[in-house]
């Protein structure tokens, strides 16, 4: 991977697309200090520090600290991914986006056209959401008329919003490309020093030699494996050889080519972790925003079955039954999702049009069900790989108290885009190698 940077910057095109990309992350860390005015945001702060839902710790953390610090970027880029996850799941159940979908680059200009409105009304309805919270916890500015405070403070986190969207399509089509993820990518990674820092102050700092060093050692350890896995996990692949006839066209024959079709062992990538989490979690943050998460009875208790931070401690074991039903929404969203991105179907046919086939399989339909078969089992090892990944930082939350905001979630992300970006960047290397040779 560094040989791949290296070798990048000594080219001209793509190392003004890396510092482009890198003077546009410079504008969003800037942005995610800024804070918004008519906010108070010490009083924030302070409600924000007293709170222990995870819900609100994990939006922190993919916003970079803006949620904290209350900035114009607190909304960050969630409205647009919650609005590419509709389009995209509205394209299965609508014909006429599925339509579109299929029509090439126009149709693509669209789908990406209402994915912009969408992020834009998600943005307004989640600003008009917060700022009403805001209002009944006297975090407003009361020396503003409230009216115009209001607006104001709606206006600013949807603008904000807004601009990290076109900043993620300016780093797509101007930068490195993949720009929306490495938004979200490098406010997780701006996060990680300061949970670094809590764990060294909870488990390393104070303690004796022998002991702080086998501390160092076992979470070095815990998150290079975790890192190794996950690398293992997104590269993961099984591969369905596929035979193509031969044609005679002319006095040629053609055709006859040996090819295959990869199946991702991970193939809803982060999604299922995010579909769980989000559903867990928002009843959470609901009630702890409102100030309903205290007390005895039974909504209090269905609560905090449904809240990471009780899950695997000894004195609750009664709470992990909300681990038991994450890990199940897991596999289940794993599912789900692969059946809505991955048709056999399709592919099966498209397969026996172009006169291909897979060896032993009859075309059509059987190609289809054996397809549809080895996806199953290609989805249940990524589900379970997912579940392992996000149960071992719960893991070490509930039984060792470590407590930090990046876990399973983070850490796909991070490694995928960044596997993702390199990937790109070589590709760009590769193209630019080719029409060099072509113009020589």
């Amino acid at each position: 991977m560094l040989e791949t940077v290296r070798n990048a910057f000594k080219i001209k095109d793509i190392r003004k697309k890396l510092i482009y990309t890198f003077f546009m992350l410079i504008v969003i860390r800037i942005g995610s200090q800024l804070p918004i005015p008519g906010v108070n945001g010490r009083v924030f702060s302070e409600w924000f520090k007293n709170q222990t839902s995870d819900g609100l710790g994990f939006f922190n953390a993919i916003t970079g600290g803006s949620f904290l610090n209350m900035s114009v970027f607190a909304l960050n880029i969630t409205p647009y991914i919650t609005a590419s996850i509709i389009i995209q799941l509205l394209t299965v159940a609508i014909p006429q986006l599925e339509k579109m979908q299929e029509d090439g680059e126009d149709g693509r200009k669209k789908i990406v056209a209402l994915t912009r409105y969408l992020t834009v009304v998600l943005g307004l309805v989640q600003s008009i959401a917060m700022v009403v919270s805001f209002y009944r916890g006297n975090y407003l500015n009361t020396q503003l008329p409230t009216a115009l405070n209001i607006v104001m403070v709606v206006s600013v986190l949807t603008a904000g919003s807004v601009i990290l969207m076109w900043i993620g399509e300016q780093i797509t089509e101007k930068g490195i490309g993949n720009g929306i993820s490495i938004v979200l990518t490098i406010n997780i990674i701006s996060r990680m020093p300061e949970d670094i820092g809590s764990l060294w102050t909870q488990f390393i700092s104070g303690k004796k030699i022998p002991k702080a060093t086998l501390a160092a050692f076992i979470i070095a350890a815990i998150i290079i494996a975790m890192v190794w896995f996950v690398v293992l996990l997104q590269g993961a692949e099984r591969r369905i050889p596929v035979q193509y006839s031969k044609k005679i066209q002319g006095r040629k024959q053609v055709g006859g080519q040996h090819t295959n079709i990869p199946l991702k062992v991970n193939t809803a990538g982060v999604i299922p972790v995010i579909f769980a989490q989000s559903l867990l979690q928002t009843p959470v943050i609901i009630a702890s925003v409102l100030g309903k998460d205290k007390g005895t009875g039974i909504g209090a208790k269905i609560l905090n079955t449904l809240s990471q931070s009780n899950w695997c401690k000894a004195e609750h074991p009664e709470y992990n039954i909300g681990l038991a039903i994450y890990i199940v929404l897991i596999i289940a969203f794993a599912y789900f999702y692969t059946q809505i991105t991955f048709n056999p179907l399709e592919i099966a046919n498209n397969m026996k049009r172009s006169g291909g086939f897979i060896p032993g399989i009859r075309p059509g339909k059987s190609t289809s069900d054996y397809l549809n078969t080895i996806l199953n089992y290609v989805v249940f090892i990524g589900a379970i790989g997912l579940a392992i990944v996000a149960f071992v930082p719960i893991f070490f939350n509930g039984v060792f108290g470590a407590q930090v905001s990046f876990g399973g979630t983070s850490i796909i992300i991070i490694v995928g885009v960044i596997i993702e970006t390199v990937k790109q960047v070589e590709s760009q290397m590769l193209v630019r190698y080719y029409k060099g040779f072509l113009s020589d």
